[in-house]
C-alpha cells in the first residue's frame, strides 16, 4: 500500500495529465485562424491503413486564413481532401495538384458562441476528472486511517494536501478555459 504522500504525488500526475489533455483538446479547437493543429485529430487513409494527417505530409500556416497540406505523395491528395471533408472542422479542401489548400473562414456570432459552449463543457469534464481522482485518494486515505496505517492527525494533513492539489489543478483548468474563451470571442 502507498504511503499517503505517494498517493498525492499519484494524484497529482493524474491530475496534471488530465489538464494536459484539456490543453490537447483545446488547441484542436477552431479560433477562427488557421492553427495546424486544429487538424491533428484527422486521419487519412492511405495505402489501406489510418494515420494522423501530419504523418502524411507537411502542414503549415503562410496566411493567418490559410493553412496548405503539402503530401510527401501527391497520390495521397484526393485521401487528405476526403478525410477533411469528413471531419467535424467544416473546411472545404482545395488542391491545385502539388498541395491541399485550407481557407478557414471567419467564425460568426452563433459559431463563437457554440465555441465557447464547447470550452466550457469539455473543461467542466476535466475539472470532474481531477474531482473523481481526488476522490478515489479519499478513499484509499480513509481506508488507510482506518487500518491504522495512518494517525488522525496525517490523515487530516493528507486530505488538506490533496484538497490543495485538487484546487491548483482546477484553477489551472479555469485559466486555460478563460484564455481560450477570449480568443474565441476576439473578433
Amino acid at each position: 500500500m502507498p504511503t499517503a504522500k505517494e498517493l498525492i504525488e499519484n494524484s497529482k500526475s493524474r491530475m496534471v495529465k488530465t489538464q494536459d489533455a484539456f490543453k490537447r483538446d483545446m488547441q484542436s479547437l477552431r479560433a477562427g485562424r488557421a492553427n495546424p493543429q486544429i487538424l491533428d485529430r484527422v486521419s487519412v487513409e492511405y495505402y489501406g491503413s489510418m494515420m494522423p494527417i501530419n504523418q502524411v505530409g507537411n502542414i503549415s500556416a503562410p496566411e493567418p486564413r490559410m493553412l496548405v497540406i503539402a503530401p510527401w505523395d501527391q497520390k495521397a491528395i484526393p485521401a487528405i481532401e476526403k478525410a477533411i471533408q469528413k471531419s467535424d472542422l467544416g473546411l472545404n479542401p482545395s488542391n491545385d495538384g502539388h498541395v491541399v489548400r485550407l481557407i478557414v473562414p471567419e467564425l460568426n456570432e452563433e459559431r463563437r458562441k457554440e465555441l465557447t459552449k464547447v470550452v466550457r463543457k469539455t473543461a467542466e469534464e476535466s475539472k470532474v476528472a481531477c474531482r473523481n481522482i481526488r476522490r478515489d485518494a479519499m478513499e484509499v486515505i480513509k481506508k488507510m486511517k482506518k487500518d491504522n496505517e495512518l494517525t488522525e492527525d496525517e490523515q487530516h494533513k493528507a486530505e488538506d494536501d490533496l484538497q490543495k492539489v485538487t484546487d491548483n489543478a482546477i484553477k489551472e483548468i479555469d485559466k486555460l478555459s478563460a484564455e481560450k474563451e477570449k480568443e474565441i470571442m476576439a473578433v
